[in-house]
């Protein structure tokens, strides 16, 4: 009757088996590390740096635990902090050799002291959080004043293409602050131009008016194209942040919008906030400009005369320097993708993917200047740097681009990656940062360990002395359930913080509801009458129902937390929703499996080991009826 077949037994011993191996990692905490990484987009990241930072440590008399390269950075483990302090020092010397203008980023950082053999069944710790790991915490302001102007300035160039592809001619377009102005001398053709640009252009508000003889037409956004503006500006901010961060490699950062212009970056386990900000820094911007070709331009590079007026001077990759028009023909902005392919001669090339304003701006562009060459140059904190300048062979149109010439399928790869990092729709500022070092978040962790541990004790004892053995089998249970949990959460590589842990303690009180209402079923069923063997079976069929109702309202409370919380709110739902599914699972399988095994068997079961059983004082228990052990 009480009895589990033998493949109920191995899913329990299976699931044992990976909630142990996948909570392991966590017990044995983080080692100082220091993480090299490219402090320029057009400086790669390879082994040849990694040989680099071994022959520093050695040359400096420091053993590490491993140097490694993971993603786009270089980490190497150290025993103490002492190690990882000068470690920093003896790697930096080594490899930035201008400390005024460094080539790579060398911060401190936090590793894994797990064990290869763990980490080669993909076994990692869960990530934690800023309040429990330390790291640095910045609040950036974004300049939306400047996302208007762009777009100001973007309409601007629309409607000059615009009304010259319809040839409506007029007497000049001019930029207002972030309204557009276009001059006519007759009321016709400005009423022509008029409907042409309503009609074009349905974000634009157009309105008439007439100074002295000259007929003007004022454009201005919509309010709710200025709030899209805004907001398409911010979510652009985000995606660059994420794609600069995350190819650092820094565990699990936060990178989310507060309010209508501000944008939290959180970076858990970065020790040292001035290099966090060099890494916050690496924002860049994108510019297509064309190459200036000219005799004054060759006299300049050759250094016999100055740079022509209206140009600058950078230094394209791999060739040196170069004179590039200061003009910006398209932006980061305009571009959708970039991916690395081939061209039609079977050389590694770039495929750039612009969308319709770019693609048309381009298309003029192009075929003005055939034969001319075009630099795309990448700004990184106010200095410019050309990725690759190609030579237009033919007009430019359909919205794809392919840029190639010589470069190696590598260099193409590399060079598709930086323009797919995208630019800035609008400069930010740093308004707040804040630093919670390693001790605080050690003092956390302890504190949050200590108030489950104390919590899963105090109700162990309660259970075992209210419930006698079914007691001590329901802890047992909420012990297999903290197991699956934390492994569960290590195995999603979920970040865990403060109110995380909380959610823990709060899921262990909640779990061992299950088995109260369990144990209670199973009394009264004693009370009534029902045999031992009965007693178990009704009472966990019965008391299921209960434990589904009750889960299923919680666990609707916790993914409204879930979707429409963030942050910390986040954090604890989706510990608390991982939690009811494990605790539902611990409480009526493992609990179940582990009383069929003690009581399945005897066939002559006379009482449970359940406490006390209150009887009504008018029953009579019948002689051969069998009671419950107190």
């Amino acid at each position: 009757m009480n009895r589990y077949p033998l493949w109920k037994y191995a899913i329990l011993v299976f699931a044992l088996l990976v909630g142990t191996i996948y909570t392991l990692p966590n017990i044995f905490g983080e080692a100082p590390a220091v993480q090299v990484s490219s402090a320029k987009a057009t400086l790669k990241v390879d082994s040849g740096l990694q040989s680099r930072v071994s022959a520093a440590l050695a040359e400096a008399k420091i053993t590490p635990d491993f140097v490694q390269m993971e993603g786009n950075s270089i980490k190497a483990r150290f025993a103490d902090l002492d190690a990882q302090i000068k470690a920093k020092d003896a790697i930096s010397k080594a490899i930035n050799t201008d400390p005024a203008d460094p080539s790579y980023i060398v911060a401190l950082n936090l590793l894994s002291r797990s064990p290869h053999w763990l980490s080669s069944l993909h076994a990692f710790p869960m990530y934690l959080g800023l309040d429990l790991r330390g790291g640095v915490h910045f609040l950036m302001q974004v300049d939306m004043k400047s996302a208007l102007t762009k777009k100001a300035e973007s309409l601007t160039g629309d409607v000059r293409t615009m009304l010259r592809d319809k040839g409506i001619r007029h007497s000049g377009i001019s930029r207002d602050g972030n309204n557009v102005v276009v001059a006519f001398r007759d009321a016709a053709v400005l009423k022509q131009a008029q409907d042409l640009l309503s009609a074009q252009l349905g974000d634009v508000l157009w309105a008439a008016s007439t100074e002295g003889l000259e007929q003007r037409l004022t454009g201005s956004l919509k309010p709710a194209s200025m709030v899209a503006v805004q907001d398409a500006a911010l979510k652009q901010n985000i995606s660059t942040l994420h794609n600069r961060v995350n190819e650092l490699g820094v565990s699990e950062p936060t990178i989310q919008q507060q309010g209508r212009d501000r944008i939290v970056v959180q970076l858990p386990g970065v020790q040292d906030t001035a290099k966090a900000k060099d890494i916050i820094g690496r924002t860049a911007t994108l510019e297509l400009r064309m190459v200036d070709d000219s005799a004054e331009a060759q006299a300049a590079l050759a250094g016999s005369g100055p740079v022509p007026f209206g140009t600058e001077r950078f230094i394209d990759r791999g060739f040196g320097p170069i004179i590039v028009k200061k003009q910006v023909v398209l932006t980061g902005e305009n571009l959708t993708d970039a991916q690395p392919g081939f061209d039609e001669n079977q050389q590694a090339s770039v495929d750039l993917t612009l969308d319709a304003k770019g693609a048309r701006i381009m298309k003029d562009m192009s075929r003005e200047n055939i034969g001319k060459r075009m630099a795309i140059i990448l700004f990184e904190k106010g200095k410019g740097e050309v990725v690759t300048a190609p030579v237009i062979r033919s007009e430019l149109s359909g919205g794809r681009v392919k840029i190639s010439g010589a470069m190696s399928t590598q260099e193409a790869s590399d060079t598709a990656l930086l323009l797919r990092a995208g630019s800035l729709a609008a400069p930010m500022e740093i308004i707040e940062e804040k630093t919670v070092g390693p001790s605080l978040g050690k003092e956390n962790i302890e504190k949050g360990i200590l108030s489950v541990t104390w919590g899963f004790v105090a109700v162990a004892i309660f259970m075992t002395l209210y419930y006698r053995l079914f007691g001590a089998i329901s802890s047992l249970a909420l012990g297999f359930n903290l197991l699956l949990l934390v492994a569960l959460l290590s195995m999603l590589q979920a970040t865990l913080s403060l109110p995380g842990i909380a959610a823990i303690a709060l899921v262990l009180g909640m779990a061992i509801d299950s088995n109260v209402l369990i144990n209670e079923r199973i009394r009264e069923e004693l009370r009534a009458g029902a045999s031992p063997q009965g007693a178990i079976t009704i009472g966990y069929e019965r008391a299921f129902a209960t434990i589904l109702d009750s889960n299923v309202t919680t666990l609707i409370a916790g993914l409204s937390l879930l979707a429409f919380g963030s942050g910390p709110v986040k954090g604890f739902a989706i510990v608390h929703c991982l939690g009811i599914l494990t605790s539902m699972f611990s409480s009526v399988v493992f609990s179940r499996a582990l009383v069929n095994l003690w009581y399945g068997r005897q066939k002559k079961l006379k009482s449970l080991s359940i406490g006390q059983i209150w009887i009504p004082p008018t029953e009579v228990l019948a002689a051969d009826q069998p009671v419950a052990k107190t």
